[in-house]
C-alpha cells in the first residue's frame, strides 16, 4: 500500500506530485481561516438568540438563523475550496475560483443593511 493509498479523499492524491510544502501549508491556512470565520457565523447566530436585541422574535429568529447558515455554508465552502485548490496545485494547473467569497460579503452588507434598517 503506497502513501497516497492512506490518504483521504483519494481523488485529490491520486495521480498527481507532491506541491511545495509551502503551497500545501498556504492552502492549508486558507482553510483554517474559513473555519474560524464559519465558527464565528454560528456563534454569532447562538448570540443573536439568546439575546434580547429588540427586535421582533421574527426578525431576530431570521437573523439568527441566517448566521447559522452562512456559518455552515462558509464550512462546507472551506472543505471544497481546500480540495479543489489540493488538487489544482498537485496536478500545475491554475488555482479553481470560489464563488463562497461573493456570496459570504453580498449576505454580510444584506444582513448589515436589514440590522440597520430594522433596529430604527
Amino acid at each position: 500500500m503506497t502513501d497516497t493509498d492512506q490518504r483521504w479523499p483519494r481523488w485529490i492524491y491520486r495521480d498527481s506530485e507532491e506541491p511545495d510544502y509551502r503551497f500545501t501549508f498556504a492552502n492549508e491556512r486558507t482553510f483554517l481561516a474559513w473555519i474560524r470565520t464559519a465558527l464565528a457565523l454560528i456563534a454569532s447566530g447562538v448570540a443573536v438568540d439568546a439575546l434580547d436585541l429588540g427586535l421582533t422574535t421574527y426578525a431576530q429568529r431570521a437573523l439568527s438563523a441566517t448566521l447559522m447558515f452562512l456559518g455552515v455554508v462558509s464550512a462546507v465552502s472551506a472543505w471544497t475550496r481546500w480540495a479543489r485548490a489540493e488538487h489544482a496545485l498537485r496536478r500545475h494547473r491554475p488555482l479553481p475560483s470560489s464563488w463562497a467569497a461573493a456570496l459570504l460579503a453580498i449576505t454580510t452588507v444584506v444582513l448589515g443593511i436589514a440590522i440597520l434598517v430594522i433596529a430604527r
